[in-house]
């Protein structure tokens, strides 16, 4: 009898390094946009306190110029809303795919393409093969 390993202890040893590679992944994911959301909130508040602050003041000095600058920053802190919001969307994701990987039913759900077939080089394929010929006039 041999010692080898058999067939199916080999695929599951192999379906537990990915599983756990998967888990290291995420975690280290989520941690770096808890990370990032935590900064986005500050500058989020920031900015549009500022905005609110800028037009306000403008607006009683009249000052069309600041209005405007008080708008932008409005602006940007709403885009920073907005990627705050979708990150927090990816933490749920990702802390049901760590649920998930504990519970034992984890999918990876990741994109997997297809490697595109090589087309063999003939010159009747070939675009570029064009035989140009001058005209007299």
């Amino acid at each position: 009898m041999s010692n080898k390993p058999l067939l199916t202890d080999q695929i599951k040893v192999i379906m537990d390094e990915n599983t756990l590679e998967d888990l290291k992944s995420l975690m280290a994911r989520r941690h770096s946009l808890n990370r990032c959301n935590v900064c986005l909130i500050y500058v989020f508040h920031f900015v549009q306190s500022a905005g609110i602050l800028t037009t306000t003041i403008a607006t009683g000095y009249s000052l069309t110029y600041l209005i405007w600058v008080g708008v932008g920053l409005n602006v940007l802190a709403s885009l920073l809303n907005v990627y705050e919001k979708t990150n927090g969307n990816l933490l749920k994701t990702y802390l049901k795919d760590i649920d998930a990987i504990k519970a034992g039913t984890f999918t990876d759900e990741g994109a997997v393409e297809k490697p595109a077939e090589a087309v063999p080089h003939t010159p009747k394929n070939d675009a570029t093969n064009v035989t140009v010929k001058p005209t007299v006039t």
